[in-house]
């Protein structure tokens, strides 16, 4: 009896004796992880630094221009000759002709997006959602070059020839989604409000009132569109909307994987509370998955912003603010086609201010995308404290 108590002693005494670490392998260890947090410190450390250098090395060149030229003609004069004598840098429509192009690419892209996330997550079925998913991503391979030898060659002419009637059929392609989406949205917030369903009279009379006077309108801005004859195919139209196709993947992957993060658990929730598919859309999914959709967003303007290759190619170029300015039709010329374009002729005058003044518009690229992730950031941080209550 005393043996066999003793082995079994002596058994349950080797694993503990084994948890004992000597103070040399403690240390070993600490090393260790200070270590590795050191060198994914400076790794991870190495995006900011690249960023914060270019930054730097774009500021000094543009600094001398600044000194110079001044402020008032770079930022309100529209008056762009910089090979002329006396030159002019007057840099306002370059702005103007970015502002637009973006503006068109995200009134095309963000609702297309959206909507096509929102499909893919919560309304196809999974096996076609695996399917559409990969296919749309590949957009996001295509080179830009691609893109606007597309633009250029292909719908450019189209738009010069046929530019009413495919005006024409391009609104009533995403009207009819928009008006249904925003008039299905429009009955949920007053269906709550004055407490009737869609299924109900009232809900009925509202949807069909809403229809009637959107399908009106809609019908309306098609026939006007159609007697419309552009004189140019390279455009801000053509630009807007190639620029909207290539913002298109980035909006809707990140927006699906952010309504996919959003979880089943709340979708079941939802639905237990007695919500609809689109009250359970409307008022738990896409709030929950606000931040990440704004994200999308954001990535997309960036990538409008910072396209060169297909404004270059299909924007026709010219400095200038149409008139009037609301002219989609007209030629315009953006900062990233401008540094492109002039940066070979620049190169001979090394160090005047034709030289400097690419890189005071590169800066302000630079600082205009700074300043979007600022307010991204801010938004984000507002939206998750609302969500929690806080």
């Amino acid at each position: 009896m005393t043996s066999i108590a003793e082995n079994s002693n002596r058994k349950t005494d080797k694993p503990s004796a084994s948890l004992i670490l000597s103070r040399d392998t403690i240390w070993f260890r600490r090393m260790l992880a200070l270590t590795g947090e050191g060198v994914l410190f400076m790794v991870t450390s190495l995006s900011m630094l690249a960023v914060l250098s270019i930054l730097i090395f774009v500021a000094i060149d543009a600094i001398p221009f600044f000194r110079s030229q001044g402020f008032t003609e770079f930022f309100t004069s529209n008056r762009w000759y910089p090979s002329r004598d006396p030159a002019e840098f007057g840099a306002l429509s370059l702005f103007f002709g970015s502002a637009v192009v973006t503006t068109g690419a995200i009134l095309f892209a963000v609702p297309v997006g959206v909507c096509a996330a929102v499909c893919l997550s919560d309304i196809l079925p999974y096996s076609v959602r695996e399917i559409v998913k990969p296919v749309v991503e590949i957009l996001a391979s295509i080179p830009s070059v691609a893109f606007g030898f597309f633009a250029l060659v292909v719908f450019a002419p189209l738009l010069q020839d046929h530019g009413g009637p495919l005006l024409a059929v391009l609104a009533l392609v995403m009207g009819i989604p928009v008006l249904l989406i925003g008039i299905i949205v429009i009955v949920e917030l007053m269906g709550e409000r004055f407490s009737f369903s869609f299924s109900s009279p009232g809900g009925i009379a509202v949807m069909t009132g809403l229809l009637g006077g959107g399908g009106f309108a809609l019908y309306e801005l098609s026939t006007n569109l159609w007697k419309i004859h552009i004189q140019s195919g390279t455009n801000v139209l053509n630009v807007s909307l190639i620029l909207g196709v290539m913002a298109l993947p980035t909006i809707v992957s990140v927006s699906e994987d952010a309504l996919q993060a959003v979880g089943k658990e709340l979708r079941m929730a939802a639905y237990g509370l007695g919500s609809t598919r689109s009250e359970m859309l409307l008022k738990v999914v896409l709030p929950a998955a606000s931040s990440g959709i704004l994200a999308a967003v954001i990535l997309g303007i960036m990538r409008a912003v910072g396209e060169t290759m297909v404004v270059w190619m299909a924007s026709g170029n010219a400095a200038q603010i149409p008139a009037p300015w609301y002219d989609i039709t007209a030629p315009i010329r953006t900062l990233t086609a401008t540094i492109a374009g002039d940066m070979g002729e620049a190169d001979q005058v090394t160090g005047s201010d034709r030289y400097h003044v690419l890189f005071a518009l590169a800066l302000c690229l630079l600082l205009f995308s700074f300043v979007c992730n600022l307010v991204s950031e801010w938004v984000i941080k507002k939206n998750r404290a609302r969500l929690k209550g806080e």
